[in-house]
């Protein structure tokens, strides 16, 4: 069997991590294995289910809390567990010292997927970023990225036009996340929405990068047009509390639903009748491709990469330009759902072509 060591900082319910999880439960586990090391001191929300697979966790310090436990460690795990083959999940090249310990550890293939098309951490960020490709760059074997916009930022223009960055696609199982009228019943009964009341609906963690703020702005303008309108909040994160405090200085806290993180996000998105989804940046949007697998319309910010109108019903818009985010959100509303499994597999975003092609990447190499 041949076994990958995935580093990651941990294996929550963000975007990258989903996006490993739905490679796992499909990986032919006979032939391949992937076990974690992350950084995290607290329980994830995959851990139980990757132990149940057959996979490892390993904990160790992150680079920052301290630099040579950290390279001890890792070097320990990579020569006891004889791992040959390393994924570094990043989107700052910063990530790719990670990949000189693995190297220097005995790894022969040392690959790195880009998950962002960003960091926003400004200019100290973009000077690691930088020294990161320069003097880290070479210790990468294989380079994924999920977009065109991820592939250029975290790899260079250079090595995406020369195709040397592999585009692996944010795929789902189109017949987990397909639309269910028992499940919209379900969580719109759960959330008291009406059925004549009209859900829009984001999924994301509650970060600076997903634009929350300026997301209630829109709501606010629309539900002062539209009494029938609600907002469904999935996901937790940091500045959850400060977005809260604006719902309710506005009150719109009777209309704006914060469900947490949760398991039946197939569900959850059959539930909704618009996805509105303003973020600053994205790698490749998971929720965004989700969402359409389910038929369900969407509204994105036009900073996010065109390769996710995966079932042509996306619609985007100017980043942070309330009017016209109002206007498009507007008329979009009252339309139907699409049937985009066709799309899905015509365009290779289903899950069982992306295994295929994540196993003769990392694994066939």
């Amino acid at each position: 069997m041949k076994r990958l060591l995935c580093l990651i900082s941990g294996m929550n319910a963000g975007g990258a991590e989903t996006f490993l999880m739905k490679i796992y439960r499909k990986l032919d586990r006979q032939k391949y294995q992937i076990d974690f090391c992350i950084n995290v001191k607290d329980k994830c929300f995959y851990e139980d289910e990757i132990t149940s697979l057959g996979g490892k966790i390993y904990r160790i310090p992150s680079k920052s809390e301290n630099v040579k436990q950290f390279k001890k460690q890792l070097t320990e795990i990579i020569k006891n567990g004889l791992y040959e083959r390393v994924l570094r999940i990043t989107s700052s090249a910063m990530g790719f010292m990670d990949l000189k310990v693995a190297k220097k550890a005995g790894a022969k293939v040392c690959c790195a997927r880009s998950s962002n098309s960003s960091d926003a951490e400004g200019l100290k960020a973009k000077i690691c970023h930088r020294l990161g490709k320069l003097f880290y760059g070479k210790y990468v074997d294989v380079k994924i990225a999920p977009s065109d916009l991820a592939a250029i930022y975290t790899f260079g223009k250079k090595a995406y036009r020369r195709k040397a960055v592999n585009i692996l696609r944010n795929g789902v199982d189109i017949e987990i996340f397909k639309f269910s009228q028992e499940g919209r019943i379900g969580v719109r009964n759960e959330f008291s929405v009406k059925d004549d009341e009209i859900l829009l609906g984001h999924v994301g963690r509650f970060d600076e990068q997903k634009n929350h703020t300026f997301l209630i702005d829109v709501f606010n303008q629309l539900y002062r047009k539209d009494k029938r309108l609600k907002l469904l909040l999935v996901g937790k994160g940091k500045l959850e509390n400060l977005v809260k405090q604006k719902v309710e200085s506005l009150g719109l806290a009777d209309r704006v639903i914060f469900s947490g993180v949760r398991k039946d996000v197939p569900n959850v998105y059959s539930a909704m009748d618009l996805f509105v989804f303003p973020s600053l940046y994205e790698g490749m949007p998971n929720t965004v491709i989700e969402a359409q697998a389910t038929g369900l319309r969407c509204v994105i910010s036009d900073t996010i990469t065109k390769q996710a109108n995966v079932g042509g019903i996306v619609e985007y818009v100017k980043l942070n330009d309330l009017s016209q985010w109002v206007s498009v959100v507007s008329n979009q509303i009252g339309k139907d759902r699409e049937d985009t499994r066709k799309a899905f597999i015509e365009n290779k975003y289903d899950i069982e072509s992306v295994v295929k092609e994540f196993e003769r990447i990392v694994f066939e190499q």
